[in-house]
């Protein structure tokens, strides 16, 4: 309860601001298929673009209490290491062999919980392919939870002249793409490949629908 209280007070007392700062613009793959009304369990995966995006997001549903798997480094600054508990994020140590991340984020999915994942597990240097390669994470959370994925790609325009822009994909079964011919390995591999491909191709349409408006 008290992640929710909190979570609609971040929303009430930050709308204005936000509106100012990010003036997001959003699109959609399939609005009928996916709009901004979450119903039920999900996961929302994203590009990682900038610590601002689980900011985006919370805006993005704002129906929902979205709870993001932030990592340990955001738990150390001033501010956010009481904020994050209390909005309900989940913490991730990169630099532990712990993964109880996992079994937390299932636990909020079976009772009808949304999360928040970025799977490259990190913001890429300017100088690096984006998106990352995917931690494959997500798929394991996907296929033991049984929760659709909802992708999303951000342009990352935040603070700036330009307006920030998202597109809400098409959500989908990691489970339907599992292909019981092949090892758990494999399987993995191949829907975590997929899943990238989506965030890319979401960023295509993304462009292709913003030029179509200029």
């Amino acid at each position: 309860m008290i992640h929710r209280i909190v979570s609609c007070f971040v929303k009430i007392t930050g709308f204005i601001p936000y509106l100012f700062v990010f003036r997001t613009k959003v699109y959609y793959q399939n609005r009928k298929a996916q709009s901004r009304r979450i119903k039920g369990k999900a996961i929302i995966v994203s590009n990682h673009t900038s610590v601002w995006d689980f900011v985006l997001v919370l805006f993005l549903f704002p129906l929902r209490l979205v709870r993001c798997v932030v990592a340990e480094i955001m738990y150390k600054k001033f501010g956010l290491n009481l904020l994050l508990p209390l909005i309900g994020s989940i913490k991730v140590d990169r630099n532990t062999q712990d993964y109880s991340f996992v079994s937390k984020s299932v636990n909020v999915l079976n009772k009808g919980g949304v999360i928040e994942i970025y799977p490259e597990g990190r913001i890429p240097e300017k100088t690096e392919e984006k998106p990352l390669p995917f931690k494959p994470s997500t798929v394991y959370v996907a296929l033991e939870s049984g929760a659709p994925i909802i992708p999303i790609y951000t342009n990352g325009k935040y603070f700036t002249k330009a307006r920030a822009r998202v597109i809400i994909g098409e959500p989908f079964y990691a489970l339907d793409l599992y292909d019981n011919s092949l090892s758990e390995k494999e399987n993995i591999e191949a829907i975590n490949e997929h899943l990238r491909n989506k965030i890319i191709m979401l960023g295509e349409e993304l462009e292709r629908q913003t030029n179509q408006k200029n």
